[in-house]
């Protein structure tokens, strides 16, 4: 059993440290909007590869263009901070119970 709890806290662990590189993706992202970058440049067309189709996601399921300002970077943070501190949490305490926490 022991082994599990190890696997499934690794695992949450891997996912939160994922879920905290898209977090600065997405700032850094939401950063680049405001200066303008060169479109052609690797790393913009990277960040934008990584972050555009959720933020479109975001904004055809939720009205988040309000006066032109695109909320939808917010709106993606905000989902990352539910998922790592409630959803994982949570998953662990299922998953390996009280006995491993």
């Amino acid at each position: 059993m022991a082994a599990w709890a190890v696997f499934v806290s690794q695992t949450i662990f891997f996912i939160s440290s994922l879920l905290n590189l898209y977090f600065w993706v997405v700032i850094i992202a939401a950063v680049m909007t405001w200066i303008e970058p060169n479109p052609y440049n690797p790393i913009v067309r990277f960040l934008y590869s990584v972050t555009e189709p959720v933020f479109e996601w975001i904004r055809e399921h939720l009205p988040v263009v309000f006066g032109g300002i695109d909320f939808s970077p917010l709106v993606v943070i905000f989902g990352i901070q539910i998922i790592q501190t409630v959803l994982l949490p949570t998953l662990r305490q299922a998953l390996i119970g009280s006995a491993f926490a």
